[in-house]
């Protein structure tokens, strides 16, 4: 049995071995966490990620489960903190499939609509904003 505590000194039992440990995780709160450890509950059985998943797993933003899609149902500041906690913990799985979502949010959208999804201030002039867009002509949608 490890032990996991959380930035909030919460203690979290993880059934891994015999080793009877404490493992501080000081950049994650105990209601990130949990959250966590339920994504891992619900998919270690799931074959280890190796290159081959994750190549084929770049390849689209869609092939998302339906249990993954729910899991990440959450508000933004949450699934925004599941992606750096998957990541801090090196939980590759979970950081493709939190980078998907966050994929599909901006897939089709204007850059006014994904600042506005995102909360982002567009700090560009109307000058700025016009030599990107020329500078940047080739890649709009046609």
């Amino acid at each position: 049995m490890v032990q996991l505590r959380s930035s909030d000194n919460v203690v979290f039992q993880v059934d891994v071995g015999e080793d009877d440990t404490e493992i501080p995780i000081p950049n994650v709160t105990s209601t990130v966490l949990k959250k966590v450890l339920e994504y891992c509950e619900h998919h270690k059985d799931d074959p280890p990620m190796n290159e081959e998943n994750v190549e084929r797993s770049k390849r689209t933003a869609e092939n998302i489960s339906e249990w993954d899609q729910k899991y990440l149902s959450v508000d933004q500041e949450m699934l925004f903190e599941i992606i750096l906690t998957a990541n801090y913990l090196d939980i590759r799985s979970l950081l493709e499939v939190g980078c998907k979502t966050v994929a599909n949010m901006i897939k089709g959208k204007s850059p006014e609509e994904i600042r506005k999804t995102f909360n982002i201030t567009n700090d560009f002039t109307p000058e700025e904003e016009a030599q990107i867009r020329r500078e940047n002509e080739w890649a709009e949608d046609r």
